[in-house]
């Protein structure tokens, strides 16, 4: 879904279109469903940025918050002081400040400034994504170096962990020779 934003003075008529998976709410907030980790919610009554984690929370969606609270206020979107835990389990929310420049407004200021650092976050992913369809190729489809047709290993008496003559039971491991137990 595009999404047109204005940002600066109404005169120069300069508009930005930005390539989001977005929705608005019944209540007008903004949700963007881009990123891998989490979910970002704008809420422009609240003048408030709220993440929420996609589907369960782990260290990798806290530093992906972490990441994006840090590029938002590097940059100006949200107020220093005002990040902290939501009232969801693992959400992330800020403040955002009011505009001095009454030409300038928050909400889509706010939005450029998530579409900058998905922009940012999206090669990191497509590595991943990568790297993980390469593994998934290594192991469904080996090489003629790493495989073995079947009947070309020998048959062996002893072969892997499994010991003819050792008996496993939980808490020990025996040796069992000719009905003793050495």
């Amino acid at each position: 879904m595009a999404i047109t934003i204005q940002i600066g003075k109404a005169a120069r008529q300069e508009k930005i279109t930005l390539e989001l998976k977005a929705r608005k709410s019944l209540d007008g907030n903004i949700m963007i469903f881009d990123h891998e980790e989490m979910d970002i919610v704008i809420m422009p009554t609240k003048s408030k940025v709220v993440t929420f984690a996609k589907n369960d929370y782990s260290e990798t969606v806290y530093e992906a918050q972490n990441r994006l609270f840090e590029f938002l206020k590097r940059n100006g979107v949200v107020e220093y002081e005002s990040i902290r835990g939501g009232s969801v389990y693992g959400s992330l929310e800020g403040l955002i400040p009011t505009s001095k420049n009454k030409e300038i407004n928050p909400v889509d200021y706010t939005i450029y400034g998530i579409y900058k650092f998905l922009k940012e976050e999206k090669p990191y992913y497509d590595y991943i994504d990568d790297y993980e369809q390469m593994l998934d190729n290594y192991y469904t489809h080996p090489t003629d170096q790493d495989s073995t047709e079947l009947g070309e290993v020998p048959q062996a008496s002893e072969k892997g962990s499994i010991k003819p003559g050792y008996t496993y039971q939980p808490y020990w491991m025996s040796y069992m020779l000719e009905g003793k137990e050495k």
